[in-house]
């Protein structure tokens, strides 16, 4: 699996619908699920490592700090066919930090190594770690570096570096992706220092210009939000990121259509219209008529009635190229 591009895991975003419309936009992005905890998928009711196989390549992120169970669900994982497991040391949430994992395991490097070695002894698939660059005033290059070097020692060579630190006590989720400024340089230091790990960077990232600048200092770049919010550009990954020959892309209108026969799919078996359509409000971002577009969705598409003629309406609005 070639990690050079991928976007990133976003809580109540990156569902198995969220996948499955960016697949039909890029073949070689890898995506990634949501976070899901060892908990939910040990003793939850519902299947919380459900996935498509056209989603693929996709990789699962956990959250947790329990060595076994990570071992289990990474077990789990492997069986159902994940391409890669990553462990989240790095979201800041008070949720996160009371079930003791996310990024406060940053203070702990060796309980880390421990989930790590415990699931690489139940698969064959990559394990790789997604973190800050620190915590709090623990905020110095040793720091960041205890946890990579641990890692490192039990067989450990991929990381995903959110180039921002996260403050646990006094900023929310949302402005821990803010207001902690970057520090891209910390990251490549990380690859000078360490340059047979594989590193990518993630934090900040809007553009595959942008993304191409990172390439020539590291090994692969995590696009977040922005993916989402203008999943457009992810047609441009494959030739730009990639190195594919290029070719007609397919087009907004027709990548919103090609979601028809999944839409049919799943709502025969029992999902919501909205569930699905909404992952798609950004298709026409800075588009005339987007905003129209996305304003007829909003209103209409979580209506109990909603079905692809709501969709068809709202495409309506966007003259079609």
């Amino acid at each position: 699996m070639n990690r050079r591009f991928s976007v990133a895991p976003m809580l109540d975003w990156t569902d198995r619908h969220c996948r499955t419309f960016h697949r039909k936009l890029t073949q070689h992005t890898v995506l990634y699920t949501e976070m899901v905890t060892t908990g939910a998928i040990i003793h939850g009711r519902g299947d919380y490592l459900h996935f498509n196989q056209n989603e693929q390549p996709v990789a699962l992120q956990l959250g947790g700090s329990d060595p076994s169970a990570l071992a289990e669900c990474a077990k789990r994982a492997d069986e159902r066919g994940y391409q890669e497991i990553n462990l989240n040391v790095g979201c800041p949430s008070d949720r996160v930090q009371n079930g003791r994992f996310g990024a406060c395991l940053m203070a702990e490097p060796q309980l880390v190594a421990e989930c790590i070695a415990a699931m690489k002894a139940q698969t064959n698939i990559p394990v790789t770690v997604k973190t800050r660059i620190g915590i709090d005033e623990k905020d110095s290059y040793e720091f960041l570096c205890a946890l990579i070097e641990a890692n490192i020692d039990v067989g450990c060579l991929d990381f995903i570096i959110h180039a921002r630190k996260a403050w646990l006590n006094g900023l929310s989720p949302k402005e821990n992706r803010d207001i902690p400024p970057l520090d891209y340089e910390r990251v490549y230091q990380l690859k000078r220092d360490y340059p047979q790990t594989h590193i990518s960077i993630n934090g900040g990232v809007k553009t595959l210009e942008q993304s191409l600048e990172h390439l020539k200092y590291i090994d692969g770049v995590m696009m977040g939000r922005e993916a989402y919010a203008n999943p457009y550009l992810l047609t441009q990954v494959d030739h730009l990121i990639y190195g594919d020959e290029p070719k007609d892309v397919i087009s907004r209108h027709q990548a919103v259509r090609a979601m028809y026969d999944y839409f049919e799919h799943e709502m025969t078996q029992g999902a919501n219209f909205w569930h699905i359509a909404r992952h798609m409000l950004g298709i026409f971002q800075g588009v005339p008529g987007g905003r129209a577009f996305r304003r007829y969705l909003s209103e209409n598409g979580h209506k109990k009635e909603a079905d692809i003629k709501v969709m068809e309406r709202a495409l309506a609005f966007v003259n079609e190229l």
